[in-house]
């Protein structure tokens, strides 16, 4: 990829025609845990590393022959290959993971080297007493979840909204997001950084799974146990800062706190198609006890804030009547199961254009019952299969990836999208 051109970031949907996505090719980094840090690793087991890197190649191999793929890695390297830009992250990743002491040896570093080293992790120096008595293994913990790229960062319109995580073992992902976004070259943005000036107590937390954009006007967001109520007031008072005169509308859907699999919205919904979104229907379509909040901003001024019956209901008054596609199917047993396994975590990367697992089977069925063609990931990379011009659902394997709690939209960012003709 040649990244000597700089790419425009701009996203105001959900399901325009995708130009560019950054994406994280998952490495060593998810086999360097054990069942003891596993739960430290947010991950519920741990992952055949061979087998994940096959099912993420379909989504790669997808993705390069319909836009243009950025990587991770390669941006980081041309970050640390400025000295202060490289001085300045290394500072604030020894800084907030208290390892003041590694900053030389992290500095005399080739940058290729280094980048490997802060993704994969460093092996801590057993040289003291007290580094010994603290039994761990690692100074620099490796980054278990960094091929998650959704959530470290937030591109809505020409911003790049980098998020203040929930869980300190994924802060050092936001720092090396916000030096690719300011210091990579490769993207012009306005980059706002949540976690400058923010104390550790601070109640400010969003992740990119909570966040939505589902047109110009609307940005749909969860409120769980990875995005705070506080984040969310942080997201609007910038969107109300910043937007054009005119209305704009933020909904609001509570999440439960468990299962784990409930924790960001776009596990149990995504749109699909300017007409057609997936649901996990227990939370979206039935009544429950979480709150739906429409928050409604007039020429810079929040308006209402007032309860809506559900996400539907507030986006058909709005001009977007959707019709759902249900995760797992009619069986409450299938649709919790295919959830569970990120089933309704699908990715458009066109409008009616979608990456999804194979695996969920009752989600698949709904999706070719509602005009979606189901062609294999493995045979378009191939170029057995085509992608058409009618709607489709491209599936990749999944055995592996779903283990570490995500899907198709969990593992991509994307960076630019044409415009919708709503």
């Amino acid at each position: 990829m040649n990244y000597n051109d700089t790419l425009k970031i701009d996203i105001q949907s959900e399901i325009g025609i995708l130009d560019a996505v950054l994406l994280h090719r998952p490495g060593a980094e998810v086999e360097n845990m054990t069942p003891r840090n596993v739960q430290r690793a947010l991950y519920s087991d741990i992952l055949n590393l061979s087998i994940a890197q096959s099912e993420y190649e379909q989504l790669s191999g997808v993705l390069s022959k319909v836009c243009r793929v950025y990587e991770v890695k390669d941006l980081l390297v041309k970050v640390l290959e400025q000295w202060k830009p490289r001085a300045d992250l290394i500072h604030r990743i020894c800084e907030s993971e208290d390892v003041m002491s590694y900053i030389d040896v992290l500095m005399e570093m080739k940058s290729e080297e280094l980048a490997r080293v802060l993704i994969e992790g460093l092996p801590a120096r057993i040289d003291t007493l007290t580094s010994y008595l603290r039994n761990e293994y690692y100074a620099l913990y490796p980054l278990y979840n960094f091929y998650f790229t959704r959530d470290a960062a937030v591109t809505i319109g020409n911003q790049a909204l980098v998020c203040r995580m929930a869980n300190k073992v994924r802060m050092r992902e936001s720092l090396i997001m916000n030096a690719i976004y300011a210091y990579s070259g490769a993207f012009e943005c306005d980059v706002i950084d949540v976690n400058e000036k923010q104390a550790e107590s601070s109640p400010i937390i969003m992740e990119g799974g909570d966040i939505i954009v589902a047109r110009e006007d609307i940005l749909i967001v969860g409120n769980g146990v990875r995005t705070t109520s506080q984040g969310i007031d942080f997201m609007v008072e910038r969107f109300r800062r910043s937007a054009p005169r005119g209305r704009y509308n933020v909904i609001v859907q509570q999440l439960p706190s468990e299962p784990e699999s409930f924790i960001h919205l776009d596990m149990v919904f995504t749109l699909l198609d300017k007409d057609k979104c997936m649901v996990f229907k227990p939370l979206i379509m039935q009544a429950n006890q979480y709150q739906t909040v429409h928050i409604t901003i007039d020429d810079g001024v929040v308006s209402s804030i007032r309860p809506v019956s559900s996400i539907l209901s507030a986006l058909k008054k709005l001009g977007m009547d959707l019709k759902p596609v249900v995760c797992g199917g009619d069986d409450e047993w299938d649709q919790e199961r295919e959830q569970w396994h990120s089933g309704a975590n699908s990715f458009a990367f066109a409008p009616g254009k979608i990456l999804t697992y194979a695996r969920n089977i009752h989600t698949l069925d709904k999706l070719d019952k509602a005009g979606f063609e189901i062609i294999k990931a493995g045979d378009v990379v191939s170029g057995k299969a085509v992608i058409g011009d009618g709607p489709c659902a491209v599936a990749i394997d999944g055995s592996e990836l779903p283990r570490g709690g995500g899907g198709p939209r969990c593992m991509t960012m994307p960076l630019a999208r044409q415009h919708v003709d709503w």
